[in-house]
């Protein structure tokens, strides 16, 4: 894996994007907080995706690394979603877990562990990645959004959620130049990151209405706020 340093030293702060294919780990690209830059267009291509893409269902892989950036887990699965408000993400590798949004409640399924975790939609979703990619058309409500330089032929930018009691301290989002959303790069107040890259991507599909909706199974354990 290469690095390559595009900052500078001058109260940079480093981030680390990795892009992973499905089956693994392909590269590091390193980006920094950037001033503005005027050429790049993500914003409105994030303001035309909330607006024109109302279904939406694509493979991920997402890889979490610890604040010193040491791969902590690699997973991957199947997202989609429907606006506003509900969503499905199931996580295949390297464990089964399910997270549903029905528009009311978002339910965290873990398999393995026969447990189901159940929360409002509005604490659950309020300032984080969910919001952005599922929520409705007023994301500047609860972000603050900056473009940010264009990088690797995919135009990038930063959204800083408003309210102090988001889990996240920084989105960032990646669109190629015809406005698909690729990549997301996300910094907890841990000072972990989590990185997801789409592919086989779909816009506007026919989605089942029974994929947003979840009733535990029998037997499972389930916790409620």
């Amino acid at each position: 894996m290469n690095n390559k340093n595009i900052c500078n030293t001058t109260g940079s702060i480093q981030i680390f994007l990795v892009r992973s294919s499905v089956t693994r780990l392909s590269l590091f690209l390193l980006l920094c907080l950037l001033p503005l830059v005027a050429q790049a267009a993500a914003i409105e291509s994030l303001r035309t995706f909330v607006q024109r893409t109302h279904t939406f269902k694509a493979v991920f892989a997402q890889t979490l690394l610890d604040k010193n950036l040491q791969i902590v887990q690699e997973a991957s699965g199947v997202m989609m979603f429907e606006r506003p408000g509900k969503f499905r993400w199931t996580y295949d590798k390297p464990y089964q877990q399910l997270i549903v949004g029905d528009g009311a409640k978002v339910w965290f399924y873990d398999q393995d562990l026969n447990q189901v975790t159940v929360r409002q939609l509005d604490l659950a979703i309020g300032s984080s990645p969910a919001a952005l990619l599922a929520g409705s058309s007023t994301i500047e409500r609860n972000f603050e959004l900056k473009e940010i330089e264009v990088q690797d032929e995919m135009e990038w930018l930063e959204a800083i959620p408003k309210a102090k009691e988001s889990t996240f301290e920084l989105i960032r989002m990646g669109f190629s130049r015809k406005g698909e959303l690729r990549e997301m790069v996300l910094r907890d107040n841990f000072g972990q990151f989590t990185l997801l890259v789409f592919t086989d991507l779909a816009a506007n599909p026919v989605l089942a209405p029974d994929l947003f909706q979840f009733s535990p199974p029998e037997g499972a354990d389930v916790i409620s706020d």
